[in-house]
């Protein structure tokens, strides 16, 4: 039997694991909280296909927030669609 076998469904599952909320803004279900798989799921979630979707809204964000310019912001979403292809 691997490892895999007893991780449950939603392990890594980016819509599960840390889902949209309304303010826009993504948080873990108290569910994720005390599950003994927590950190090493939302690693996996966020190193996913899916997850990169995670990263460009993080870019965004920042971007929006004027924490980098806009240079910054074309580079790093260049960088994430590269690893998008990639996958």
């Amino acid at each position: 039997m691997g490892a895999n076998q007893y991780k449950p469904d939603c392990f890594g599952v980016i819509d599960i694991v840390f889902p949209m909320h309304d303010d826009g803004l993504r948080h873990s279900p108290e569910s994720c909280m005390v599950c003994s798989y927590k950190t090493e799921c939302l690693r996996m979630a966020i190193q996913n296909p899916d997850g990169l979707k995670v990263q460009e809204e993080i870019v965004d964000r920042a971007y929006e927030s004027k924490k980098i310019s806009f240079i910054e912001r074309w580079s790093k979403r260049k960088y994430i669609s590269k690893i998008r292809k990639d996958k």
